[in-house]
């Protein structure tokens, strides 16, 4: 029991991190439409790009992971 309670503990703080990421990632986004500077621009939108997608992996971990435990349990 206490490992399953780990593992659930595990995935979903590694959502709620990615949740709190992608959200920081698409608010730098918007906030790079706001710099006057071209090449803090090119900063804030790469960088932002780069956060977003990360934190896309780190939700779609937690979901393939989840979705293969559901799907192991029906087959058994």
């Amino acid at each position: 029991m206490g490992t399953r309670f780990r593992w659930w503990i595990k995935i979903l703080s590694i959502s709620c991190v990615s949740l709190f990421f992608l959200a920081f990632g698409i608010q730098t986004l918007l906030d790079a439409y706001t710099l006057t500077n071209p090449f803090e621009f090119l900063m804030y939108f790469f960088s932002s790009t780069l956060i977003i997608l990360i934190s896309i992996v780190g939700i779609i971990y937690p979901v393939l992971r989840v979705h293969s435990l559901f799907k192991s349990n029906t087959t058994d």
